[in-house]
């Protein structure tokens, strides 16, 4: 329990299936993230292809990666196919 939340915290389990607000807040992330990797990174980073793949797991994306190595900043570390390279 934080106390020096300014507003109350509840957790739901399965919340994107449960709660219409919490379903319509991720739909609204995943299209906000799509559209930066799609405007904005690939922009940045044409040879990773990041207008087809959106970063996602994508055999073609991991294979882009392995050959052209990770973006600090774009990538997450931890992710296992990028880790190490």
């Amino acid at each position: 329990n934080n106390n020096n939340q300014r507003f109350p915290v509840r957790p739901y389990i399965n919340g994107d299936a449960n709660v219409f607000t919490v379903a319509l807040s991720s739909i609204i992330a995943k299209v906000t993230r799509d559209d930066l990797m799609k405007h904005e990174i690939h922009v940045k980073y044409p040879e990773y292809g990041f207008d087809v793949h959106l970063g996602y797991g994508t055999r073609d994306h991991v294979e882009r990666v392995h050959r052209l190595g990770s973006l600090e900043g774009v990538h997450r570390m931890t992710f296992k196919q990028v880790k190490g390279r």
